[in-house]
């Protein structure tokens, strides 16, 4: 008798499982959670969850809830292989993330073979989209066109000739790098240093004497606000007080807090200022009485969820290839305005601004 009990409690369970299951659809929200990059990613993360509870609040997906399955990759590439091959395995219909472009491309071939859709709000390696997946997204720009900008504003604006370039190594860091030297020696510029360093090193006055030497008038930085923020720091404290330029891994509060009073002359390529955008306030007050202070990555997250459920619900399924299909014929409505993706999933036009930093707060100088 006990026996047939634990049997038919067995069958219940396992009943509303798949009721459960036939109830909700499964999003991945995947990205660095933990470590250096940490706040960074999960400040995306937690974008796309507001607007999956949003979603949920209003009805959910399809007449479905949406389930999330949250992992943290710890923005390494072997790791976010395991990741994206635990999160295949849970059913997910669709995959919001990486964020780092060495999680983003080895991982995008497991969702792939697994036909699971896929958006990155934050990777910008120009190999994301160049690898040919039909159901790969990024709802950002490229590296490519961040470093043409950097480099533009620097020959441009700033009338500099000789260059140095410093990178993390990574493959966001070491691609946006060579992007910049490339379209800089193409303007008729002089790259007089160009060398990487390890992605934990904090250590650059080797780096800094060797730009000295070379009689670099501005330094390109390939890498993230981690290391960013003391390499502008330990340039200043050594009288060394060349315009650094970078991307968008260096635009984060954190930066804010470790350049402390060092932080005139540097000059961050990335998109529009989302405080002057009137459509973007209410997720910005959303956000911040949930998470505290905004980040820019956030509405990334949050728009990338948006788009994603958008087209899936106009399409009427889940099916990867044909919610992709309707992302690439059709504009989406974003925080910042309506986009388009291109036949590769990239953005028909990227929008992008020279920021700088005054009296310790991130401002638009273009």
């Amino acid at each position: 008798m006990i026996k047939h009990y634990l049997l038919l409690s067995i069958l219940a369970i396992g009943l509303i499982g798949c009721q459960k299951s036939e109830d909700t659809i499964k999003i991945g929200l995947a990205g660095v959670m933990t470590g250096s990059n940490g706040q960074i990613g999960s400040a995306m993360i937690y974008g796309s969850q507001i607007a999956i509870e949003e979603w949920n609040a209003k009805g959910g997906l399809l007449g479905k809830r949406i389930e999330m399955v949250v992992r943290d990759d710890e923005g390494k590439p072997e790791k976010a292989v395991a990741v994206a091959q635990e999160i295949s395995a849970q059913g997910v219909v669709a995959v919001l993330g990486h964020f780092n472009s060495g999680c983003t491309i080895p991982s995008s071939t497991i969702y792939h073979e697994n036909q699971i859709l896929q958006i990155t709000p934050g990777s910008t390696n120009p190999k994301v989209t160049e690898q040919g997946f039909a159901t790969l997204f990024r709802l950002v720009g490229r590296d490519d066109q961040v470093a043409l900008h950097a480099a533009d504003y620097a020959l441009r604006k700033l009338k500099i000739k000789k260059f140095a370039v410093l990178n993390n190594k990574t493959t966001y860091g070491s691609g946006v790098a060579e992007e910049f030297r490339k379209y800089a020696l193409s303007q008729g510029a002089e790259i007089v240093l160009f060398d990487g360093v390890a992605e934990q090193e904090l250590d650059f006055r080797a780096n800094i004497a060797a730009m000295k030497a070379k009689g670099a008038e501005a330094l390109f930085w390939g890498g993230m606000y981690d290391q960013g923020g003391p390499l502008v720091v330990q340039m200043r404290q050594d009288g060394f007080n060349i315009p650094l330029l970078s991307g968008d891994g260096m635009m984060n509060s954190e930066l804010l807090k470790s350049l402390g009073n060092y932080g005139e002359n540097v000059f961050i390529s990335f998109w529009p200022d989302h405080h002057q955008i009137p459509a973007a306030q209410p997720f910005i007050q959303k956000y911040v009485a949930k998470y505290g202070a905004i980040e820019p990555y956030s509405l990334y997250g949050y728009d990338a969820a948006n788009v994603l459920f958008t087209a899936i619900q106009k399409t009427g399924t889940t099916q990867a290839d044909q919610v992709s299909a309707l992302l690439k014929s059709q504009p989406f409505e974003t925080l910042f305005g309506a986009i388009e993706f291109d036949q590769k999933g990239d953005l028909k036009k990227v929008n992008l601004k020279v920021w700088t930093v005054r009296a310790g707060k991130f401002v638009v100088v273009d």
